[in-house]
C-alpha cells in the first residue's frame, strides 16, 4: 500500500490551476495553425491569427490566456493501492483550487448559490470525478471549463431508431443554434449511451483527450469526422465572422444503453481548451 499526503495534492492542484490557465497545450495550439491554413475566409484567418498571439502573450507573460477562468473540473483516477492521509481528497483539492487561483491572479467565478448568487470568492468548490482504478498512482485532469461555452451544453433522449442519423442531426444543429456563443472555433464533446446523468459526463469527458487523438474505435473514430465536416459546412467560422473552420474537432464517448434508450449529450469547449494532467 502506498501512502499519498493530502498536502501533496494541494500543491499539484495549485501548480494545476496557474498552468492549465495559462498556458495553452501544445495540441490545441497546432490544432489553431492547421485552422489558420486551413480557413478561406479573410475575416476568420485574421481572428485564428489574434487568437494565437493571443496565446503567446498569455504565456510570455504569465497571464490567463482568457479572463474566465472557468469552473475548476477535475478527473480522478485513483489507485487501489493508494492510502490518502492528512485529510480528505475532496478538501485538498478545494484547497488546491484556493490557493491556485489567489497565487495566480485568476478569477473566481463560482457563486456559492445558484439562486443567491453569492461569489465564493476562492472558486471553489470544484467539480471532482473520481473513480477507481488498478494500481498505485494517482492521475488527476484539471479541465477549467467558462461559462460561455459550458452554456452551450444539451441532452437529448433520442429513441433507438433515430440511429447514427439521429445523432449526427442532433449534434449539427445544437451547433448551428450555439453560433457564435461558445467562442468558436470549438471542441465538440459528444456523449452517446448510459442514463441522463452518465451521458453529459461522457461528453464532458470527451473534452479532455488530446485534440488529434482519434476515438479508438474505427466507426466511432469515422463519425468523429463526418460530424466534423458536417459542422464545418455551417459557416459559423472563428468567433462567428463566417468561415469553414467553425470546430477543431469532435470527440465521442461512448457507454452501454438500455434496449429502450439512446441518450446523446453535447458539451462544447470554446477555443481555449485547457486541460492539464498530473501522475503522482
Amino acid at each position: 500500500m502506498r501512502e499519498i499526503t493530502a498536502s501533496t495534492i494541494t500543491e499539484q492542484v495549485a501548480e494545476m490551476c496557474q498552468e492549465a490557465n495559462i498556458y495553452l497545450g501544445d495540441d490545441v495550439i497546432n490544432a489553431l495553425k492547421k485552422a489558420l491554413v486551413d480557413e478561406e475566409s479573410p475575416a476568420g484567418k485574421e481572428v485564428l491569427k489574434q487568437l494565437i498571439e493571443n496565446v503567446e502573450i498569455a504565456r510570455n507573460e504569465k497571464i490567463p490566456i482568457c479572463q474566465d477562468t472557468g469552473f475548476a473540473v477535475f478527473f480522478v483516477e485513483w489507485g487501489q493501492e493508494v492510502h490518502l492521509t492528512g485529510g480528505s481528497l475532496e478538501d485538498a483539492i478545494n484547497e488546491g483550487v484556493r490557493r491556485g487561483y489567489r497565487e495566480g491572479y485568476l478569477r473566481k467565478s463560482i457563486v456559492g448559490d445558484p439562486l443567491e448568487r453569492i461569489n465564493t470568492g476562492d472558486n471553489t468548490p470544484a467539480v471532482i470525478h473520481t473513480s477507481l482504478v488498478p494500481g498505485d498512482r494517482v492521475k488527476i485532469t484539471f479541465a477549467p471549463k467558462g461559462g460561455g461555452s459550458e452554456n452551450m451544453s444539451t441532452v437529448k433522449m433520442l429513441k433507438p431508431s433515430d440511429g447514427v442519423e439521429g445523432v449526427v442531426d442532433f449534434v449539427v444543429n445544437h451547433v448551428r443554434e450555439s453560433g457564435s456563443n461558445p467562442c468558436p472555433p470549438i471542441v465538440v464533446g459528444v456523449g452517446i449511451g448510459g442514463t441522463f446523468d452518465k451521458v453529459a459526463l461522457l461528453a464532458k469527458k470527451a473534452l479532455v483527450r488530446p485534440l488529434g487523438r482519434p476515438h479508438p474505435k474505427p466507426f466511432y473514430a469515422s463519425l468523429e469526422q463526418r460530424i466534423l465536416k458536417e459542422v464545418n459546412k455551417l459557416g459559423i467560422g472563428p468567433q462567428g465572422f463566417g468561415g469553414r473552420v467553425t470546430a477543431l474537432a469532435v470527440h465521442i464517448e461512448t457507454f452501454p444503453a438500455h434496449i429502450a434508450s439512446l441518450p446523446a449529450a453535447v458539451n462544447i469547449n470554446c477555443h481555449v481548451a485547457r486541460h492539464v494532467e498530473r501522475v503522482i
